[in-house]
């Protein structure tokens, strides 16, 4: 009979393995792409917890000069989200909009809206510019949890970032992608954390894309020893969805030589702790 407690913890735990949280879902077009994110997860058969859903990732999206249309566009995600209750609504403002986008920031945080996202590639701005830092700090101020693209396509892509994260110590910041083909860069993190006031660790990541590429190849050891130094409870999964599926990315996350605890934060549990989700 002492058994069957054993196994009651058991299933449940097994029943819990499936819950996933999707750091890193572009919803370009809208309803219709979020019905179609949460079908595929449920013909995946993975439980999902929730899902970061984002409006753009193109060019000519949420350009600069333009702040009532990234207004209207962010009105209507945090309007999708209502429709979707397991969606976390992500915003964006354009930096070099200045006061414009300073006030968008104010106005979806108390919307309430835990994250903004920037995207120096497709936005066309300079990750080092003072405007960024400017737009960093004032999110971080109220709370939102700043994404980046980081998959290394502009030159010195990480390294500005990691400086940004310097800058705004009172910030946290989510890079995705974990710097792509580049992710050795990021092993500088444990030598930061031993300078004296000088790094807040205050940087997140999520593994999408690159972690269906490493895996399973001649990179993979040398990845998995990179997460362990950025630090496994700062890494989140995505998928990258429409691009990549998230069946795809779970798959690539099991085949990982990590522990099924290192797996778990990384699957949901870090997220839930990062953006305060209910259990």
């Amino acid at each position: 009979m002492r058994v069957l407690p054993f196994i009651f913890l058991l299933l449940a735990a097994t029943a819990r393995a499936g819950d996933v949280f999707d750091m890193h879902v572009h919803l370009h077009d809208a309803a219709n792409s979020a019905r179609a994110f949460e079908a595929d997860a449920a013909s995946a058969k993975l439980e999902l917890a929730g899902y970061a859903g984002m409006w753009f990732g193109g060019p000519n999206q949420a350009a600069q000069g333009d702040p009532a249309a990234i207004r209207a566009a962010n009105d209507a995600q945090l309007a999708l989200a209502k429709e979707h209750p397991k969606m976390l609504p992500v915003a964006t403002v354009h930096p070099y909009d200045g006061e414009a986008a300073l006030a968008e920031v104010a106005r979806v945080a108390g919307l309430g809206c835990k994250v903004l996202k920037l995207h120096p590639h497709t936005q066309q701005f300079d990750a080092a510019d003072p405007r960024v830092l400017a737009i960093a700090k004032r999110a971080g101020e109220l709370g939102l949890v700043v994404m980046f693209d980081n998959a290394n396509i502009l030159p010195g892509d990480s390294e500005k970032l990691f400086n940004l994260a310097v800058q705004a110590p009172k910030t946290k910041f989510l890079f995705a992608h974990i710097g792509a083909m580049n992710f050795r860069f990021w092993n500088v993190l444990p030598m930061a954390r031993t300078a004296d006031a000088f790094f807040a660790d205050n940087i997140h990541f999520d593994l999408s894309g690159t972690i269906t590429v490493v895996a399973d190849s001649p990179l993979e050891p040398e990845f998995v020893w990179t997460l362990r130094n950025v630090g496994i409870d700062r890494v989140l999964l995505g998928s990258d969805y429409p691009q990549f599926s998230l069946a795809s990315s779970v798959e690539a996350l099991d085949r990982l030589d990590l522990t099924e605890a290192e797996k778990a934060k990384i699957r949901v549990g870090n997220a839930r702790r990062l953006f305060g989700l209910a259990p």
